[in-house]
């Protein structure tokens, strides 16, 4: 069985008027189960050289629906002022904004693809899915 942990820390010393310290982590697990997930992409990089719009990411049609997959998402620019734009399933519903150096961890269905705009040329954008068969 894969054990796969996942952990996030959010620290701040400035955001409230007291000192911000959240951590937490957790074991991915299959659906329903107690059992790991077992499955991966990879981490894979692409490299953009022109703009792009509605661009597929992650495509549904290599996951089953319903399943406890997980997908990974990362700008690799240094220039904050670049971003990617998240988008989900055929009306590119938008899920948000990653500037340069930002990353995403989220949970995802598998019924939908993924895709992004990016806001310039020669970007990469760093993904991973950690999925279940």
């Amino acid at each position: 069985m894969a054990t796969t942990t996942v952990s996030l820390t959010i620290s701040s010393g400035d955001l409230t008027g007291d000192n911000l310290s959240l951590s937490t982590s957790t074991q991915l697990k299959k659906a329903a189960s107690a059992t790991g997930l077992d499955q991966t992409t990879g981490v894979a990089r692409k490299f953009y050289a022109s703009a792009q719009v509605n661009e597929t990411l992650i495509s549904a049609g290599d996951y089953t629906a319903g399943k406890a997959h997980k997908v990974y998402i990362k700008n690799t620019s240094t220039n904050n002022s670049e971003f990617i734009k998240v988008e989900l399933g055929a009306s590119n519903l938008s899920l948000g904004f990653l500037y340069g150096g930002d990353f995403m961890f989220i949970p995802y269905d598998g019924e939908n693809d993924i895709d992004i705009d990016t806001s310039d040329v020669n970007m990469t954008v760093e993904f991973l899915v950690i999925y279940e068969a």
